[in-house]
């Protein structure tokens, strides 16, 4: 099965590193033009040089923080020059934060429902009316297992991702009509950069190899994800290969999570 984005035109936020950067590695060697959005200017240059060694179609990248509204009003007009349109919209940009909820302060609060939520939010608004007119669109918010079961000490992250997973049925929902298929991808424990930075600062003295085949010990499955194996199913999404999968989020885990 030959999985083809060819035309199509993604926005892929966080996507400079981890599964962000597989994600447009695999949908610039699908064919579709990408644009990357993250924050850092050196690692969003690494990223645009590695998804277009492979490309087929063509690889921006756009400095922007996407938990300010100011930064996504200056920054998809501009993705909208480039490219002409979007058709695809990955809302990816995330951390896993997460501690006891007596500890999380109003500004920790706001610092996550801005990233993982209105980001998510402000986004779609901008890219909606465009794929209701083409009758063709394509959005995947990607969360993580908590948004289905979240556990003691698991916010803010499970929060702002239960939200993000109540936005993507709204979404999935309105969209039908018009053509335009929402879902979601729930992040279990998948080689990513986290991971790495988690490794470095553990203090362990393993091999990271070493560190994440312990990690995957608990999975069903007997290992962690890889980001390719992510990558690949948010491809097949975006795809018209998935033209009846809408309002679906589905489980990136290994067989992990204690709910289907």
């Amino acid at each position: 099965m030959d999985v083809r984005l060819d035309g199509r035109t993604a926005i892929i936020t966080g996507g400079s590193k981890g599964l962000g950067l597989a994600m447009a590695c695999e949908f610039a060697a699908s064919g579709a033009n990408v644009a990357i959005l993250a924050r850092d200017p050196a690692s969003l240059a690494e990223a645009q040089a590695r998804a277009g060694e492979g490309a087929a179609g063509k690889v921006v990248a756009f400095q922007c923080d996407v938990s300010k509204a100011a930064d996504i009003d200056k920054t998809i007009p501009e993705v909208m020059s480039t490219f002409g349109q979007v058709d695809i919209l990955i809302n990816n940009a995330g951390t896993s934060r997460a501690m006891p909820s007596g500890q999380i302060t109003d500004e920790i609060w706001q610092e996550d429902l801005d990233l993982k939520l209105f980001a998510a939010v402000r986004l779609v608004r901008h890219v909606w009316p465009g794929m209701q007119e083409r009758k063709w669109g394509r959005i995947i918010n990607v969360l993580n297992l908590g948004a289905k079961a979240p556990r003691a000490g698991g916010a803010p992250t499970a929060v702002s991702r239960a939200a993000g997973m109540a936005m993507m049925k709204i979404w999935s929902n309105e969209g039908a009509p018009h053509g335009i298929l929402v879902n979601g991808m729930l992040v279990g424990l998948i080689d990513s950069d986290q991971h790495v930075r988690r490794h470095r600062t553990s203090g362990a003295n393993a091999s990271y190899e070493e560190f994440t085949t312990k990690m995957g010990t608990n999975i069903p499955l007997g290992r962690i994800g890889k980001a390719e194996e992510f990558a690949a199913m948010a491809c097949f999404l975006c795809s018209d290969l998935a033209g009846f999968t809408t309002g679906t989020a589905i489980n990136m885990d290994g067989g992990a999570s204690p709910v289907v």
